[in-house]
């Protein structure tokens, strides 16, 4: 698979909207490029797509690389009478960004997606007072274009129905992309990329590639698919946020173009007493594999962020867990930066760690 290639499934996959508890979808996407290197492809009863590719040593332990499908979004939660629409956030949306940006409201049908703009005071009318204040979410609201509560519930809009923001896949200069749902498509993407590594190339751990669900609403289906998979080591491969722009920069050393991020240290540190500690043999079998494969890494430590391997660690007797993924720029914004040949690269440090795991790794933390 050529990074052209790779770039037409990036492009699928973040022009496809599926948030949080609705990511069948994606969930179609995936599994259709799962199948093309295995045999193995179900969606589970919650919708995590599992992808199988059978070990040749019974005795090794089973290892799951995840990346969740889903994205965050809002809620359809109040139709006012007179066609707007009121919505509150599903995951971690930085209000900020939304006055004026584009976004799609699902039908209650599902059978398709209602175009509309979140509402912006004119600039030539807004009190000085109010120029520099952000609005809160109650505060904002959605235009369809309708003029009546009746026209929106005739538009198949109801409240509950999820919204995303308008999908945008851009190229940009350097073989980056400016995209929406980089968080979590670039993860999917580079499972795309480590399963046609994986198709032709013997291993004697049992590797299940899969995409999860709820992650950015509750973080648990990684551990739902780990009931079927019954796994003893994880990866997920999720994002890495960068700290090479002019904002940024006292946050970490990440870069855009740096190659795969491997996150040592996480915590939420908001409110959710959870994080993961990278397993130290997980961590030093992936830095042996890079330096194996020419594959530049990048170390990431840090509070603010959390991934579903902070619960995935605490199935079966403990699962040894490493976060790792691709650095990128305006996280949880509808116009975020990643570049192609990081992508590519994560995908190619997956299939080299589950390809290196043999009965002989120790998941014990000590």
């Amino acid at each position: 698979m050529d990074r052209t290639e790779l770039r037409e499934i990036y492009r699928t996959f973040t022009l496809t909207p599926a948030p949080s508890g609705y990511e069948s979808r994606m969930a179609q996407a995936l599994s259709a490029q799962f199948g093309r290197f295995t045999d193995d492809v179900r969606i589970d009863k919650v919708g995590n797509v599992i992808a199988t590719f059978p070990g040749t040593d019974p005795s090794a332990p089973k290892v799951m690389a995840f990346s969740h499908m889903d994205s965050l979004g809002f809620i359809v939660r109040r139709i006012d009478d007179d066609g707007f629409i009121r919505v509150d956030r599903l995951g971690g949306i930085p209000e900020k960004v939304l006055p004026a940006k584009p976004v799609l409201i699902c039908r209650e049908d599902g059978t398709d997606w209602v175009p509309g703009v979140f509402g912006f005071k004119a600039h030539h009318i807004t009190p000085p007072e109010e120029k520099y204040r952000v609005n809160t979410l109650p505060e904002l609201y959605i235009d369809i274009g309708a003029e009546s509560a009746e026209e929106v519930r005739a538009a198949g809009i109801e409240v509950g129905c999820p919204v995303v923001y308008a999908p945008q896949n851009t190229p940009v200069l350097n073989g980056r992309v400016v995209t929406t749902f980089r968080d979590n498509r670039s993860g999917c993407t580079a499972l795309v990329k480590a399963a046609s590594l994986l198709k032709d190339r013997e291993h004697p751990c049992t590797v299940y590639l899969v995409g999860t669900v709820w992650e950015e609403f509750n973080l648990r289906g990684a551990m739902m698919a780990n009931r079927t998979a019954r796994a003893d080591i994880a990866l997920s491969v999720d994002g890495g946020g960068s700290g090479d722009t002019p904002d940024t920069r006292s946050q970490n050393s990440v870069k855009v173009g740096g190659g795969p991020v491997i996150t040592k240290y996480n915590f939420h540190g908001r409110g959710t007493l959870n994080g993961a500690i990278a397993n130290r043999h997980l961590f030093d079998l992936a830095v042996a594999c890079a330096e194996r494969e020419g594959i530049p890494v990048q170390r990431r430590a840090g509070i603010g962020g959390l991934t579903d391997s902070a619960y995935m660690q605490l199935e079966n007797d403990g699962v040894a867990i490493l976060d790792m993924g691709s650095p990128g720029r305006y996280a949880h914004s509808p116009a975020e930066l990643s570049q192609l040949s990081d992508i590519e690269q994560t995908g190619e440090l997956v299939a080299a760690i589950v390809t290196s795991l043999d009965a002989s790794f120790d998941v014990k933390r000590f």
